[in-house]
């Protein structure tokens, strides 16, 4: 694939008006490149791009409108419909491509292509009626996870099986979508690893993260994690494969368990489970911005764009929290202490579980 010279002063597309569309925006402006957001509804990326579009996703019209305004597109979420994937691949180049946007959307597909390149993860069955689920559940056993196949993120889209649960009911809760059960994971830890794989196959990892959720939702990501260097190294070497069998270009989050088991000797045992592919800059990123020497948005641009990718290297120990909901009231607060960086989405309604912004500190060394 020959790919079309981006330089600054072109026009990057970016699909998705949310808070990462935003961040992209941004760092494209730093690098003197303007933007073009396109989503079915005003979001915080508009009051940053250059240019936007109000359309939907299924609009051929104004998506072909579009990919004649931009050198080439990106996207700031993996739900865009495949057929917009289809119609603007055929117009423009669109990165990641949409092989890996088909890969990440679907559950089944993701932990199928996972365990084809040898990389473990949770247990899991198909599961596409309350008859399948008995069947899942008599395999897993319980507790176990339903998760819908497609469009679950901070915990939606999926339902407890435990002891005692009603089956047919469980799978009702779910809109009786095409689901897919997976085992309980007991693990010591939730890491990420955050990198990106250029256009000329080059690949840069920061250092690899440690995640806290509340209430299913992201709320603290430290970097490094505390894990031992043989572990960190497997996980990047892990996401390395699944970019290069994806033929990715631009920024990957890969979300996964470390697990310890103590053999019958009292021998600790270590290893890594895959849990979930983003094909998009990430949540647990958000560190890089003020803790990195280039940003995961950035690096985004760069890697879309088919520039040399950027140094992942930290300026020290880092953590990020998000704002959640009216979390965001404390900017105040949060702007008179020493070290901390804020970052404001814009978004005017404070609501549970939305993500208003997030902030970063440097922690000390050692």
């Amino acid at each position: 694939m020959t790919h079309i010279g981006v330089k600054p002063g072109d026009t990057i597309g970016i699909l998705g008006s949310g808070q990462l569309g935003r961040m992209l925006a941004s760092a494209a402006a730093r690098l003197g490149l303007r933007s073009h957001v396109y989503a079915p509804e005003s979001g915080p990326a508009f009051d940053v791009a250059t240019r936007h579009t109000i359309a939907g996703y299924e609009d051929d019209e104004a998506l072909g409108h579009f990919a004649e305004q931009v050198a080439v597109i990106t996207y700031e979420f993996e739900n865009v419909p495949a057929h917009t994937a289809e119609f603007l691949v055929a117009r423009r180049q669109v990165h990641p491509n949409p092989a890996a946007l088909a890969t990440s959307q679907d559950r089944l597909v993701e932990k199928q292509f996972l365990n084809g390149l040898g990389i473990p993860t949770a247990p899991f069955a198909q599961v596409d009626d309350a008859g399948g689920l008995a069947r899942a559940v008599g395999q897993l056993g319980r507790p176990s996870i339903l998760k819908t196949r497609r469009f679950g993120y901070d915990g939606k889209g999926q339902a407890m099986v435990r002891e005692g649960s009603d089956l047919a009911v469980v799978f009702r809760s779910l809109g009786g979508q095409q689901a897919i059960l997976e085992g309980v994971v007991d693990f010591a830890r939730e890491i990420s690893v955050v990198a990106a794989r250029g256009f000329d196959g080059s690949f840069a990892a920061w250092d690899v993260c440690e995640n806290t959720h509340e209430h299913h939702i992201l709320a603290v990501t430290r970097a490094p994690a505390a894990i031992a260097p043989e572990i960190a190294r497997q996980a990047v070497e892990m996401t390395a494969k699944i970019a290069e069998a994806l033929d990715y270009v631009g920024v990957i989050a890969v979300e996964m368990f470390q697990v310890v088991k103590k053999r019958p000797g009292g021998e600790l045992v270590e290893s890594l489970i895959v849990n979930e592919i983003a094909p998009r800059v990430h949540n647990s990123g958000h560190w890089t911005l003020d803790g990195s020497v280039t940003s995961q948005f950035e690096q985004h641009v760069r890697a879309v764009c088919g520039w040399p990718l950027g140094s992942t290297r930290l300026h020290g120990p880092v953590e990020m929290r998000n704002l959640i909901g009216h979390d965001v009231d404390m900017w105040r607060e949060l702007m008179t202490e020493q070290g901390v960086c804020l970052h404001l989405y814009g978004k005017q309604e404070a609501r549970p579980g939305r993500k208003m912004g997030h902030f970063t500190r440097l922690l000390p060394s050692g």
